[in-house]
């Protein structure tokens, strides 16, 4: 059973194969020149998918194609050359030509998840009694297309995280005017007031103490957001360590979930050759 349906894995490997530098199959300083080839970048990017969507451990998900190390050196290979980040912001610049970035409306929030191994941005969970716990603070799009994240322990507050997410809005370009941001009621205070008003920003914040539904503002997007991220097991439960490793699988699920929205708007009004027969 594949892990992800081919019209999306298929346009993924592509463009992750064209950011690769050229490697030779067989490394031409050896002496014999009669080494083991190189495992192909191939097998070791669908081995990646696995291990994001499934969430096991590198030693599961290895087999007589691809040894776990094999697996870990690769990746820290392609973390060096950034490509995981250009990955992504190549998949939000074709979505934001094609369909658009609705960013005068942004909505921004946080979410805990498990972390068992502890590690650099690991820390006590205040709903998980006290055992080791991540926390990412995420923003979207009106649509809930994923734009940025920061990472820290589960014991931060959302409401200091707010101003270095809200940073990941120059990664974009131009910006429109007035631009509302959607929060919820653990960010109702002066000092996020303060901050908004600073960045010329409008805020939509929930009032604490009082009642309303998700679904009065647009702030259930970035909750939506956090549900197709969970829905990577690898995020959802992280046994990384390093901060690095975890923003790349985030870039990872982020372009995956990114190029599943642009498939899936575009299916109605585009026409190309590998196009879907029915809307995904």
């Amino acid at each position: 059973m594949p892990v992800l349906p081919s019209w999306l894995t298929e346009p993924l490997r592509v463009q992750f194969a064209a950011l690769l530098p050229e490697r030779a199959v067989y490394h031409p300083d050896h002496p014999l020149g009669c080494h083991r080839p190189r495992i192909s970048d191939r097998i070791v990017f669908d081995k990646l998918l696995q291990l994001l969507r499934f969430g096991c451990s590198y030693q599961a998900i290895a087999d007589t194609t691809c040894s776990a190390t094999t697996i870990r050196n690769r990746r820290d290979e392609w973390i060096r050359l950034g490509v995981f980040a250009r990955l992504k912001q190549i998949a939000v610049d074709s979505y934001d030509r094609t369909i658009g970035l609705v960013l005068d409306q942004i909505a921004v929030d946080g979410s805990i998840t498990k972390a068992p191994g502890g590690g650099e941005v690991a820390g006590r969970s205040p709903v998980d009694r006290g055992k080791q716990g991540l926390k990412r603070s995420g923003m979207t799009d009106g649509y809930g297309i994923p734009l940025g994240r920061v990472l820290a322990g589960a014991n931060r507050h959302d409401s200091p995280l707010l101003a270095p997410t809200l940073d990941c809005l120059d990664d974009l370009g131009p910006l429109p005017e007035g631009i509302t941001v959607h929060l919820d009621a653990s960010y109702d205070s002066a000092v996020t007031r303060t901050l908004l008003s600073e960045r010329g920003l409008h805020g939509r914040i929930a009032h604490k103490g009082e009642k309303a539904p998700i679904q009065a503002s647009q702030r259930w997007h970035v909750e939506r957001t956090h549900a197709w991220q969970n829905a990577f097991h690898r995020l959802a439960r992280s046994y990384e360590r390093r901060a690095t490793v975890i923003d790349a699988f985030f870039d990872l699920a982020d372009t995956t979930i990114i190029v599943r929205s642009l498939i899936r708007r575009a299916w109605t009004t585009h026409r190309w050759d590998a196009r879907p027969q029915r809307r995904p």
